[in-house]
């Protein structure tokens, strides 16, 4: 170990010296004139020297968070040293963070093959062993290492839980009764003994073990708590229940308690007095709101059997007991999502925000409920505050383009697009997306031509984003331009999306502007069926189709059908009155 310690000592002072110059790199034309030059003992001393620099600077290397220059450092070391432990310690070391467990091993065992004393090399393998789930190994070079500290109790206890991980169960108990004696009566290690006891069938033993804790203290609670849980283990309820009521007994405020007896009684099939000893657990003031809220998620998982209704009583005890936890709010959002109210559930979001401002992902949850409600105001205002606060984030910029276009705030839409793109990193989705928004506003500001070379550029980004093709469709059919470009980008889109409503509409209309009438009513018909029946824009399509197929008074009859949808353009009712097709200079 000395020699170790001293080697790395004058090392330092080696890299000390140099680096008041600059860390110079000792080329192989260097070290080869060396060799030849001279004398044995000085061509040694000038591999001391190197070895010296490069493992300092591996070190350096490691403490920068630059391990793989560190790993090349000391390859270079074990070159020129082979029986360097010290250097392949190192090298283990980073291995073993990098999750590399067979070299790690390997490094370490010849390592401690050449330097056997040395502690820190026999810990570190046994962790990697542990980690390997070579328990036994592990526990073995932990029986080494008390030869040399036989008291160490931090040894004596690590030897014991990996022999008991390795299914050495008699060697492990030694291991613990050694231990005790030292301490005396531990509950972690009468727990570990219990557990062993428990899994060799020796049940007399296990429940000795508990036993022999309360009565080394008995008024601590929660040993009545071991005891009950091990009767409940082995079907007897009724002792179980008596140890579950003596923590009460001793311990009137422990709301844990109400835990462990919902589970006696849910193991019981009693599912009424199971929640009703939940509820009480969580009005509990002794429990955190960090155990409260991870049981709530266990008890409303899909393995479960809690009622919508007990969900939402458990939440209004939380909200009660816990109203100024951001955390609370969020969670009951998500249960108001899960049952698809969208507008409650943005309720509690925003009180969420009241409470912590700083949480991005509350608030890109309340951007996606804004989108999902169209509602593009309440959009428009929330993605202001997201700017504000995370100006580095580019969704907050993405999903207030989408209000500006909704609401024909198009130059803003613009300004948007082109300063959320600086923050777009690795992501073509999203910058296809943003090229699309900007195209659309360009288009309606009616910049045709640098609207139409957005949306090229963002399907060449990202050819599979099935909105901007089907939008791009959408302009070229009604601009009456590369139609067959229209039909192949919104025929794609359908293919994808065949039950799509609004897919199949713009599909319909590239053919309808193509004169393809017959195939148009084909997947206008598919598109009312599948949720446009009672859309405006879909029913004036069709009529607008029927009549190309001279069938007036279906077309006439579907025009009026859309104006009883809320159609009130003035194309529209000009249709209806003068009982023809009119061309919408829109469309």
């Amino acid at each position: 170990m000395k020699k170790i310690i001293t080697g790395i000592t004058t090392a330092m002072l080696f890299a000390a010296v140099v680096s008041c110059s600059g860390p110079k790199k000792i080329t192989e034309q260097e070290v080869a004139k060396a060799a030849v030059d001279a004398p044995v003992d000085e061509l040694a001393e000038q591999k001391q020297k190197e070895f010296e620099y490069y493992f300092v600077e591996a070190l350096k290397q490691k403490m920068f968070g630059n391990p793989q220059t560190a790993i090349q450092m000391l390859s270079t070391c074990l070159e020129l040293d082979p029986n360097s432990s010290a250097a392949m310690y190192e090298l283990a070391n980073i291995h073993a963070v990098n999750n590399d467990l067979t070299s790690a091993s390997l490094l370490l065992e010849k390592a401690i093959s050449i330097n056997p004393d040395n502690k820190w090399y026999k810990l570190l393998l046994a962790q990697i062993y542990q980690k390997a789930r070579k328990f036994s190994e592990s526990a073995d070079l932990y029986d080494q290492l008390l030869l040399k500290e036989p008291d160490n109790l931090e040894y004596i206890y690590m030897k014991a839980a990996l022999l008991a991980s390795a299914e050495r169960y008699d060697e492990a108990i030694d291991a613990y009764n050694k231990m005790e004696k030292e301490t005396g009566v531990h509950e972690q290690i009468s727990v570990a003994k219990q557990q062993i006891y428990v899994a060799t069938g020796q049940i007399d033993k296990a429940f000795a073990e508990i036993q022999k804790l309360i009565d080394s203290d008995p008024t601590e609670a929660k040993y009545y708590g071991l005891l009950a849980d091990l009767y409940q283990s082995q079907g007897d309820s009724e002792n179980a229940l008596k140890n579950y009521k003596k923590i009460q007994e001793l311990d009137p405020g422990n709301g844990f308690v109400h835990f462990s007896l919902a589970n006696y009684y849910l193991e019981n099939g009693d599912l009424e007095k199971s929640f009703e000893e939940t509820k009480e657990g969580f009005k509990s003031e002794s429990v955190d709101i960090q155990t409260k809220l991870q049981l709530y998620m266990m008890l409303t998982s899909a393995r479960t059997s809690l009622s919508e209704d007990q969900q939402e009583e458990l939440i209004q005890i939380l909200l009660e007991h816990h109203p100024d936890e951001a955390l609370v709010y969020t969670i009951y959002a998500e249960n108001l999502l899960k049952k698809n109210e969208l507008a409650k559930a943005r309720v509690q979001l925003l009180k969420a925000l009241d409470i912590e401002r700083n949480d991005y992902v509350v608030w890109e949850r309340l951007m996606f409920i804004d989108n999902d409600l169209q509602d593009w105001e309440g959009l428009y205002k929330h993605t202001s505050d997201i700017i504000d606060l995370f100006p580095n984030q580019p969704q907050g910029y993405f999903f207030k383009a989408i209000a500006c276009v909704q609401l024909e705030k198009f130059e803003e839409t613009v300004d948007l697009v082109d300063e959320g793109l600086i923050y777009v990193v690795q992501n073509p989705q999203l910058k296809a997306n943003f090229l699309m928004l900007k195209g659309e506003a360009l288009y309606k500001q009616k910049s045709k031509e640098e609207a139409f070379k957005l949306f090229d550029k963002a399907v060449e980004i990202d050819p599979e984003n099935y909105l901007t093709l089907n939008n791009y469709a959408y302009y070229l059919s009604v601009d009456g331009r590369n139609l067959d470009k229209a039909e192949r980008m919104s025929g794609k889109v359908v293919e994808r999306f065949p039950d799509n409503s609004t897919y199949l509409d713009t599909h319909a209309w590239v053919l309808f502007k193509k004169g393809d009438y017959k195939l148009a009513k084909f997947y206008m018909e598919s598109a009312i069926k599948n949720g446009g029946d009672e859309n405006p824009t879909l029913l004036e399509h069709y009529g607008d189709i029927l009549f190309k197929l001279e069938k007036h008074d279906e077309a006439i009859s579907y025009w009026e059908r859309a104006k009883t949808s809320g159609g009130d353009s003035e194309v529209l009712l000009r249709k209806i009155q003068e009982g023809k097709y009119i061309e919408d200079p829109n469309e």
